[in-house]
């Protein structure tokens, strides 16, 4: 990889996208890339104490609105702080969640809010991923993975199965939507076959 590039994994909670951007940065690691593996919300101080603010606690916490907004000031603090410099020093960035998830969780689940997203998108982050996998699987099978993990950041997942049936909808859209920067993974497999998959894009 001569040229350093900004890789997001997007998907349903338990989908598995933090296992599949760790293994895609050792693999590309092993062909000799300088890889900084990063997640949202959070990948910088910052923006790991929004992180707990925004995960954690009762569903019915924040209102969507108030959501956009911290995980937008996450976002910028991560954008700031990690994502441009590493990609300034020639590394390549691989980051579990970006702005997509925003546009998902947010933008489409919590109310007709996708533009109030966008408009903050384009005020205060201005970069798009050069390259997104979005791993699809069934949301019940992903549902109770995600619970099962007990991280204590299940927030999300507590809203339930019609919520998670939501967002794999909205996923399923952007990915129709920008086919040029979307890989759309099937994520009903074994980690190993699904890593293999996507190596084929380093």
């Amino acid at each position: 990889m001569s040229k350093p590039r900004f890789i997001t994994f997007e998907g349903i909670d338990g989908s598995g996208k933090s296992t599949q951007s760790r293994r895609f940065a050792e693999h590309l690691q092993t062909q000799g890339a300088d890889i900084i593996l990063t997640r949202e919300p959070g990948g910088s101080p910052g923006a790991e104490e929004i992180r707990q603010l925004v995960l954690t606690g009762d569903p019915e916490r924040w209102s969507a609105e108030t959501e956009i907004l911290l995980f937008t000031a996450a976002r910028r603090d991560h954008l700031e702080k990690t994502i441009q410099p590493a990609l300034a020093a020639g590394k390549t960035v691989i980051c579990d969640r970006f702005a997509d998830s925003t546009r998902v969780y947010q933008g489409a689940t919590r109310g007709d809010l996708r533009m109030m997203v966008d408009q903050l998108h384009s005020l205060m982050i201005e970069r798009e991923p050069d390259l997104t996998f979005i791993i699809d699987m069934d949301p019940a099978i992903a549902l109770e993975r995600g619970l099962a993990r007990k991280s204590g950041e299940d927030r999300f997942e507590d809203f339930g199965l019609s919520f998670q049936e939501t967002l794999r909808h909205g996923f399923l859209a952007l990915a129709h939507a920008d086919p040029k920067r979307c890989v759309l993974i099937d994520g009903n497999r074994t980690p190993d076959q699904i890593a293999s998959e996507i190596a084929a894009y380093a």
